[in-house]
């Protein structure tokens, strides 16, 4: 008969534990927003506009929203060159991304989507562009300074 307590506990102590194990393994499972200083980006049919043209260096998290009724990509690139004097590649409607310095991108963005995209910036200017064809020929681009 002294087990007989014994027998109660565990299913009482299984059950008071259960939510605090529950909410720890739920607790991975929720979409952490990402840290940085925030630049919201929005592209239409030919043009990208960003909310900021200057930053400070460091974590950056870029939301591009997509509110033209096509797919966009966005890509980041570091460069000297003017935003709308990036190199053109051999098939005369993109950009040549060999020749530049990639930052970081979201290959596809769909209409109505949003995205982030979290970099690492030091100082120094960037251009964001669409590279799909003619996209950026048509103005699709843009220009982020980032400061020290």
């Amino acid at each position: 008969m002294a087990k007989q307590p014994h027998r109660l506990l565990r299913p009482l102590l299984a059950a008071a534990l259960v939510p605090f194990l529950l909410s720890g393994l739920l607790s991975g499972c929720t979409e952490k927003t990402p840290n940085g200083t925030p630049v919201d980006v929005t592209l239409k049919d030919f043009s990208i506009t960003p909310t900021a043209q200057t930053v400070r260096a460091g974590d950056i998290v870029v939301r591009v929203s997509n509110e033209a009724p096509v797919t966009h990509e966005f890509v980041v690139v570091r460069t000297d060159l003017p935003a709308d004097g990036l190199p053109i590649a051999p098939d005369g409607l993109s950009v040549n991304e060999e020749w530049l310095s990639h930052v970081g991108e979201v290959p596809e963005n769909p209409a109505g989507g949003t995205k982030d995209l979290v970099l690492n910036l030091p100082p120094g200017q960037y251009v964001f562009f669409c590279n799909l064809e003619g996209h950026y020929l048509g103005g699709m681009h843009a220009v982020l300074e980032v400061t020290a």
